[in-house]
């Protein structure tokens, strides 16, 4: 089975490629990061716990404040929703403080985030799937695509493209805050070019500066390719012999960490 491993940055069309490819003609399972991100913090959860014990001392705005439909102790008593507006404001920026509370929420979410992949990815595999796609947008800083057979990174050239769409998305952002959500992910440029330097069959770029229909096509013409180097036959054979699948997600693994071996060795002290 293929792990088709995807990314971009805020507001860059992500989003709408994993929708192109969950539906006809791709129809591919799609898992989320961020659906799975969400699910890890509900109510009652450990990750929404840790969250509150952490950030509720500094965050008087941290849950969703109390209403006719909303519970003092929220649906079945677990705790109210996050406010999720808020805590974003809360770790999103440069200053260091910043940052590190961003470490801090991430140490809690990404784990949980990764396990639910894993399990998700595992039904994929037993039901016989050619490909699954791995939404993730922080697929490089996470190391993640080390596990992809091919990174397909969703990007614009234009950055000022970048801002208006995430300001038409989101309308309660104001430009500082759209610059600051923004400044706290890699450069989707860079990424980008680390995603060519994987090389023709492992690396994709989407360049999404025009309209929807030319994203399409271009997601068209990618999807033909990877469906020609990974055929029907090969999944089934990979379903019917885990050592098999073992063994060639080992060797795309070894292959990756080379790969980001050499963009790492390639890039100027202190740019990472």
């Amino acid at each position: 089975m293929l792990l088709i491993g995807l990314t971009g940055s805020i507001a860059t069309g992500k989003s709408t490629v994993s929708s192109l490819l969950s539906s006809q003609p791709h129809s591919l399972p799609v898992v989320d990061a961020d659906v799975l991100a969400r699910k890890v913090v509900e109510p009652g959860t450990s990750g929404y716990n840790a969250i509150v014990k952490h950030f509720g001392p500094t965050t008087p705005d941290l849950l969703v404040e109390p209403s006719d439909s909303m519970p003092q102790r929220g649906p079945g008593g677990k705790g109210r929703p996050l406010n999720r507006p808020a805590l974003g404001k809360r770790v999103f920026g440069d200053s260091e403080a910043l940052q590190k509370d961003r470490a801090v929420l991430n140490g809690i979410v990404h784990p949980a985030v990764r396990r639910e992949m894993f399990k998700a990815v595992l039904s994929c595999y037993l039901r016989g799937h050619w490909a699954v796609v791995l939404d993730i947008p922080l697929l490089f800083e996470s190391r993640l695509d080390r596990f992809c057979g091919v990174t397909v990174v969703v990007a614009v050239a234009d950055a000022e493209t970048q801002m208006q769409r995430l300001m038409a998305r989101d309308a309660h952002l104001s430009r500082d805050d759209a610059e600051k959500r923004v400044r706290s992910q890699t450069d989707v440029r860079v990424k980008a070019a680390r995603c060519a330097a994987r090389g023709a069959g492992k690396g994709v770029v989407l360049w999404n500066d025009g309209s929807r229909d030319e994203l399409a096509t271009s997601l068209d013409e990618a999807m033909a390719t990877m469906r020609r180097s990974s055929p029907a036959w090969w999944s089934w054979a990979l379903l019917g012999c885990p050592p098999l699948a073992l063994m060639v997600a080992a060797w795309r693994f070894w292959q990756n960490v080379q790969i980001n071996r050499r963009w790492e060795e390639s890039q100027p002290k202190g740019t990472l």
